[in-house]
């Protein structure tokens, strides 16, 4: 149900364009900042990603990879900023707001 609820909502933001507000977690600030000092992470890619995608539609191109996470991470989503590179968010639709929870490799995500 969640899936085909994410589907449709996705469908419909192709024909029109929502500005999200940006509700940023304390997990994120942390992984962002230690991200920064990493000369592997490619932060600035980051920015442009939630700057131009995930605000305007909540969603990334499928050249990111995006996928909805399982376990403890159900219902976040996932995307490939570099191949080693995640990002881990949310969307809540009723608020139109765009959560960021966190940032990082995978070890460091899901040790």
């Amino acid at each position: 149900m969640i899936v085909m609820t994410r589907l449709m909502t996705c469908l419909m933001m192709y024909w029109a364009v929502i500005v999200l507000k940006i509700r940023v977690k304390t997990s994120f600030k942390k992984d962002l900042k230690r991200a920064s000092k990493n000369t592997r992470y490619n932060t600035a890619l980051l920015k442009e990603l939630i700057d131009n995608h995930l605000i305007k539609t909540g969603t990334v191109p499928s050249e990111y990879k995006p996928h909805l996470l399982q376990g403890n991470w159900k219902p976040h989503m996932e995307c490939h900023i570099q191949p080693d590179f995640l990002l881990i968010w949310d969307v809540n639709w009723d608020e139109k707001e765009l959560i960021l929870v966190r940032c990082g490799s995978h070890s460091e995500l899901f040790g």
